[in-house]
């Protein structure tokens, strides 16, 4: 029950932000939107290190000094994976409010629906690499530290389940459905999960594989989108400091009480 409340705890994120479309006539606050996407993008990149990449090294460590070895070829697979999906959708910025070429407001948001829900697969697999290394018991990954990670990914989710949600409200379409709609975008990531976990019962020598993939594919969602995004305009500052927040509560989860 633990690792089905983990795998669901970043869709009920994404669920969360839908919602926005009942209360808010506008998208989030802007120093709201950057705080919680710096948190996130803090909360991620720890993760990485501490839920992924290392613990991937400790479970080769009878490799010795080529223990990194598996963790860098999966790294490698997870961002140039990212890297595919960004050129076979047409790439929007999460945070962009125009997209490239004249394109109706009803094809942004298309697009919008489509990268989102492109970008959650990896997410989902990456919280169930997590959970799968924690039920194999062959990795150094801690209940506290899967936790973690879904809470972080929950954090990213919830403005990304709004700006889904309320565009499609303001085109006319009902609250109700609008909703709906911004659900549907986060449904890939538990199934995504729960997949993942399936795979990796039977394929636990490949965890180290797996595990530092989800890692290359979040930093790449890092990296291209949730930085950008926070430091955009005046006053990023904000975003710079829940950085900080995020990546310290994170790394005192995954290590003081790991």
């Amino acid at each position: 029950m633990q690792t089905f409340y983990g795998i669901l705890i970043p869709f009920l994120g994404t669920t969360l932000g839908a919602a926005c479309v009942f209360f808010l006539k506008k998208n989030l606050n802007e120093s709201i939107s950057r705080a919680l996407t710096g948190f996130a993008a803090g909360v991620m990149v720890a993760a990485s290190i501490w839920s992924l990449l290392l613990p991937a090294m400790e479970q080769v460590s009878w490799m010795g000094k080529l223990s990194f070895l598996p963790a860098a070829i999966g790294f490698w697979i997870g961002v140039l994976f990212l890297l595919l999906l960004d050129h076979i959708i047409p790439h929007l910025h999460l945070g962009s409010d125009a997209a490239e070429g004249p394109k109706s407001q009803l094809q942004r948001t298309t697009m919008m629906v489509l990268a989102v829900t492109l970008h959650n697969i990896p997410e989902g697999m990456a919280v169930g690499v997590v959970y799968a290394g924690f039920l194999s018991g062959s990795t150094q990954i801690t209940s506290t530290g899967a936790l973690a990670l879904s809470i972080g990914i929950a954090i990213q989710n919830f403005p990304e389940g709004a700006i889904i949600s309320m565009p499609l409200r303001a085109e006319g379409m009902k609250k109700g459905r609008a909703f709906t709609g911004g659900v549907l975008s986060g449904i890939v990531e538990p199934i995504g999960a729960v997949l993942t976990i399936l795979a990796a019962h039977y394929l636990v020598p490949a965890l180290p594989y797996l595990l530092s993939f989800a890692a290359g594919a979040m930093l790449y969602v890092v990296v291209e989108e949730l930085i950008p995004e926070m430091s955009e305009g005046n006053h990023s500052n904000i975003g710079t400091i829940f950085f900080a927040v995020g990546f310290s509560i994170m790394m005192v989860l995954d290590t003081a009480l790991g």
